[in-house]
């Protein structure tokens, strides 16, 4: 990555303090998300850039998925939600935007939705028979 490509979640992986996260551990960091979907819409990043959820290491899964549980308890506290959807846009094609791999963890909630059955199929106009 050149100066010209500045990752904007590099920047707040560099300063460790920085106001916007919420917890952090060895490799990854928890921030609520800048343009929420729903109240409390947070993103897991690793601390290293790196553009895929394929290319991280075990120990960065590993702390990817202990944010993802503190998340959750911190997000229930605070905002009561009914339940979760938990995703990863890996690569241009799946409408990953910034080159930085990260989770989005979306609170649902009762009613926020007329019609929320389908879940992931509905990321795709159509689907596979």
């Amino acid at each position: 990555m050149n100066q010209d490509d500045r990752c904007p979640f590099c920047e707040i992986a560099q300063e460790p303090a920085h106001q916007r996260i919420v917890s952090q551990n060895n490799y990854a960091f928890l921030i609520r998300d800048g343009n929420p979907i729903s109240a409390g819409h947070s993103l897991i990043i690793p601390k290293r850039h790196i553009g895929s959820f394929f290319k991280t290491s075990e120990g960065e899964k590993h702390c990817i998925l202990e944010l993802l549980e503190q998340a959750k308890i911190q997000l229930d506290r605070e905002f009561q939600p009914a339940t979760y959807n938990i995703g990863i846009n890996d690569g241009p094609a799946a409408g990953q935007t910034v080159p930085h791999m990260h989770i989005h963890v979306v609170p649902r909630y009762e009613d926020d939705e007329q019609e929320s059955k389908g879940g992931m199929r509905c990321v795709v106009p159509t689907t596979v028979d």
